[in-house]
């Protein structure tokens, strides 16, 4: 899916992606077929969720996870290519 998603994101939107991101539940979850498919784990939410008024945790902590969808995905994102 994610050798897909850069030519069907450039289609859909009109510019391209370089990087993709995923939040995995570890209370449900363990990320497995991510972690397999060389995904980086780059830490956890804090649990608070989009719409936090309150700055207390109120939903599970997630991992988050990143893959880079082109080798030179830092220049691309730092707009140095």
């Amino acid at each position: 899916m994610t050798r897909a998603l850069p030519q069907a994101w450039q289609e859909a939107y009109g510019h391209p992606v370089y990087w993709a991101e995923t939040f995995v539940d570890t209370t449900r979850y363990r990320g497995t077929c991510y972690r397999a498919a060389n995904w980086q784990v780059l830490g956890q939410t804090q649990g608070r969720g989009k719409d936090d008024q309150t700055h207390q945790a109120n939903r599970s902590v997630k991992d988050v996870l990143g893959l880079p969808l082109t080798r030179d995905y830092r220049a691309r994102l730092l707009g140095v290519a």
